[in-house]
């Protein structure tokens, strides 16, 4: 009988454990989720910085947010007037042709790929793009 009531007690502290995992793993979630929507545009993460270095980078999300619909209007000839400016600067160029793909490489060393994003985050993400580089111009 001493066995049995072991194994019943063992069996019910391993329930217990795992409902308690559970309970710490929402919490965590919970809090992670807290404090990445503080940071950045409320994204939920910081978004990469943009500058006079990432101008190439900048114009190629344009793109990528025009193509895919995330953007309109002034984002196109934002994007026009910041590939006017890196013309013939190979390394711009490069950038430009990532960010067209959906990666945004900051001036700060931090890279965002937008394909990995939800719809909504992307629209966001794309604003900010937008918003920041129409300062480069």
């Amino acid at each position: 009988m001493h066995a049995r009531s072991t194994l019943i007690a063992l069996a019910l502290l391993a329930a217990g454990a795992s409902a308690q995992a559970n309970d710490l793993l929402d919490q965590l979630k919970e809090k992670a989720s807290a404090a990445a929507s503080s940071q950045g545009s409320n994204l939920g993460f910081k978004m990469p910085a943009i500058g006079s270095s990432t101008i190439g980078s900048a114009a190629g999300v344009l793109q990528y947010c025009v193509k895919n619909n995330y953007l309109g209007g002034d984002a196109a000839s934002v994007k026009d007037k910041l590939l006017a400016k890196i013309t013939g600067q190979k390394q711009q160029e490069k950038n430009f042709e990532s960010g067209a793909k959906g990666l945004l490489k900051g001036g700060d060393g931090k890279t965002l790929n937008m394909k990995i994003l939800s719809s909504k985050v992307k629209e966001k993400a794309c604003d900010y793009v937008l918003k920041n580089a129409t300062s480069l111009i």
